[in-house]
């Protein structure tokens, strides 16, 4: 027999641990050299199992079987008396039930008591052990005997044996309960795995809490929207405007650009929910509030011509904007370019040039630009052959008049002649021979302009500043280019204002915005009528809408400020409706023909044309196309205010022509009055004459009398149609 198998022989009793982790005795029945191990039988469920276990195992569990390597003791030494405090034959009270042999039960006297864990009883007087049994017993008998010598053996191993067998045991015990035999299966360990990558995920999140708890600026007020748009913005792909980018041909052209927070806003610690990530493409960043009162951002997206960012150059808004319309005007056309948008978004700073205070550097303004390249085609040969002369005129738009920024502010009239051309009567041209005339002429009109402290900025324009460049060939036109520098759109909602005045130039923008996106409309789709009487700004600019060598451009200047979000969304969506609304190339074969609406509303208007007020009929189209608009009342509104304007140019018109008569009867009367001085003069001349003088007064003065009655019942009516406007509908614009 091996040693290595110490004292295990076949029918030994072993302890052996099952995979469910149970432990129970069971019977060796072949010991195998070849991988140390043995083979072990039990009964369980009447059922005979066996299994093959290797000895490191059963020596963990059995110590007592262990081979002997540090003492031999000699076969002729006879064995020690058994000590009486031990009790041999006695079997443990917690001992786990053991399963029968297959053939025959063992006596309750040949099983294995291990003795790794069990303490001695209390000392009582124990009969000797019977001597060896013969080599010819049987097997369980032999068993039996073997037993008992084994526990003697045991018996006499030095306590510090015990002790170190004892303790390799219980470290064994320990190395299979923590590092486990038992595989795990892919299932668990995946699920483990996650577990670690979650556990990791949280720490990490927590730490990136904690960092940006530390960061955070608890002075900014929405300092969460702060973190989500700067989230956001992290994941873009930046590719903005640049000089290499071509230039495209666009017969309107639309285009937007942002500028950057102004001081105020930085004092507020405004945040800035405007990016352009690319060349053409603008997003909001429009904080909103879901009902459990959550922040999050509704990111709006639009898309137009280009989309100029807040370090952009005013010389490179002009690059791409208005530079590619001066050719035009040398080609016999109308060239028209706008600046639209909120009060202090930047209108005037791109028309007119860089702000420092209220002072003004015309110089980098659009208006000096296109001047600056006018007259460097005039030098081009084939454009000096035609020598042409450029002049150039500046005139503003106040609540419906006209007045003349280059002849100290003079009040204009807009009439029609027999050819339908809107003319400017008193407008002067000034003959302009360089761009440093140009830029003195826009000085004088600037300083000229009509503008007020608002909330958004401390020099408001609250007119349309219009700046034309004309090219004349012999005293006729042979091209314009008009430059405007629209009023705020943010004054298109105080039509409902308790100030007649603020109402008025509400009034007046509202109609203008509204009639200046309609005639572009029609431009661009080559409608049959366009509503340019419906105001003034649209009706000096009518011959910049008809023809087929007209071209526009429109920028859309915004506000990055949270706080002119609203303001800003409503000048995209405006500048939006207006370039969706131009043709493409496919469409451009069906341009010519008329559109079957427009067709339509003209016929059922057919007698309308033919009255005496026209501007009425195109206010009631305009109105009739922007129905999401115009409410039913505020077209009333709009209405009541054409006639009051209407009336008043009529009662000024004839107080003015009172005037005047009224100083040919003071030199009548004067005349009279000498002629009584005569000692001989004729006094039935003179009662005549002076009745005369007085039929003239009393009809003309009671005509103007009435005149200002009727005028006087239109500001009431005017007064009541704005109480009546829906503020929600009127901030539509």
């Amino acid at each position: 027999m091996a040693s290595c198998f110490g004292k295990i022989v076949v029918g030994t009793y072993v302890e052996i641990k099952r995979s469910d982790g149970r432990i129970h005795q069971a019977m060796v029945t072949s010991l195998n050299e070849d991988n140390e191990s043995v083979t072990v039988e039990w009964i369980e469920n009447g059922d005979t199992k066996g299994k093959e276990i290797d000895l490191e195992s059963i020596f963990a569990l059995n110590t007592d079987v262990a081979p002997d390597e540090e003492i031999a003791p000699s076969p002729e030494t006879p064995p020690p008396p058994t000590p009486t405090c031990v009790k041999v034959n006695k079997i443990a009270k917690n001992r786990r039930t053991i399963a029968p042999t297959k053939n025959d039960a063992p006596s309750r006297d040949n099983r294995v008591i291990p003795t790794r864990a069990r303490q001695p009883p209390p000392q009582q007087p124990e009969p000797a052990p019977p001597p060896p049994p013969p080599p010819s017993l049987q097997p369980t008998q032999l068993t039996q005997a073997q037993t008992q010598q084994q526990l003697l053996n045991a018996q006499r191993l030095p306590r510090e044996r015990k002790d170190a067998q004892r303790d390799r045991y219980c470290s064994s015990q320990v190395k299979r309960e923590d590092g486990g035999t038992r595989r795990k299966s892919n299932c668990v360990k995946e699920v483990e795995k996650l577990q670690e990558k979650r556990e990791r995920r949280r720490i990490q999140q927590q730490e990136l809490r904690e960092k940006r708890a530390q960061e955070v600026d608890t002075t900014i007020p929405n300092y969460e929207i702060m973190y989500m748009i700067r989230d956001f913005r992290a994941s873009l792909d930046y590719r903005p405007l640049t000089t290499a980018d071509l230039i495209e041909e666009h017969r309107i052209c639309v285009c937007v650009r942002k500028r950057p927070l102004n001081k105020k806003e930085l004092s507020m610690k405004d945040l800035d929910v405007i990016t352009v990530p690319s060349k053409d493409v603008v997003m909001v960043h429009e904080p909103k509030q879901k009902v459990d009162l959550t922040r999050y951002l509704e990111n709006q997206t639009f898309r137009f011509d280009y989309a100029f960012d807040d370090s952009t150059t005013n010389e490179m808004v002009y690059r791409f904007t208005a530079r590619p319309l001066v050719e035009t005007i040398f080609e016999r056309g109308m060239a028209t370019c706008f600046a639209y948008g909120q009060t202090g978004s930047g209108k005037t700073h791109t028309m007119g040039g860089d702000f420092s205070g209220k002072n003004q550097d015309c110089a980098k303004g659009v208006y000096a630009l296109a001047a600056r390249d006018v007259f460097l085609m005039l030098k081009k040969p084939n454009y000096k052959k035609l020598d042409l002369q450029v002049y150039a005129t500046f005139f503003e738009i106040y609540s419906g008049k006209v007045f003349d920024l280059l002849n100290r502010k003079a009040k204009l009239r807009v009439l029609e002649d027999g050819k339908q051309q809107v003319q400017v009567v008193g407008l002067q041209e000034k003959d302009v021979k360089c761009t440093e005339e140009v830029l003195k002429l826009i000085e004088v009109g600037n300083s000229c302009r009509t503008s007020g402290q608002t909330s958004a900025n401390a020099h408001s324009s609250r007119s349309h500043a219009v700046f034309q460049i004309i090219l004349r060939r012999k005293g006729k036109m042979h091209g314009k280019f008009s430059l405007i520098d629209l009023a705020g759109n943010e004054r298109g909602a105080d039509t409902s204002s308790a100030d007649r005045q603020t109402r008025l130039e509400g009034a007046e923008i509202n109609k203008s915005l509204l009639a200046l996106k309609e005639c572009i409309r029609a431009l661009g789709r080559n409608k049959p009528h366009t509503p340019f009487r419906a105001s003034k700004l649209t009706q000096v600019l009518r011959d910049s809408f008809i023809g087929e060598n007209s071209r526009t451009c429109m920028i859309a200047t915004i506000s990055p400020g949270m706080t002119s979000c609203e303001n800003t969304l409503n000048t995209l969506r405006y500048a939006n409706r207006v370039k969706e609304l131009t043709v493409d190339a496919n469409q451009a074969m069906d341009g010519g023909r008329p559109n079957i609406n427009a067709v339509n509303q003209l016929e059922l208007l057919d007698e309308d044309w033919l009255s005496i007020s026209p501007q009425r009929d195109d206010l009631k189209l305009l109105c009739e196309q922007n129905e999401e608009e115009v409410s039913p009342q505020l077209f009333t509104f709009h209405e009541a205010v054409s006639q009051l304007v209407e009336m008043e140019e009529q009662v000024l018109e004839d107080h003015r022509a009172v005037f005047q008569e009224s100083i040919r009867w003071l030199e009548d009367e004067k005349v009279l009055l000498e002629m009584t001085e005569e000692v001989d003069y004729d006094v039935e001349l003179y009662a005549t004459q002076l009745e005369q003088i007085l039929d003239q007064k009393i009809e003309i003065l009671t005509e103007l009398r009435d005149k200002v009655k009727s005028f006087r019942s239109t500001l009431q009516e005017e007064e009541q149609a704005s109480k009546q406007i829906n503020p929600k509908r009127s901030r539509a614009l």
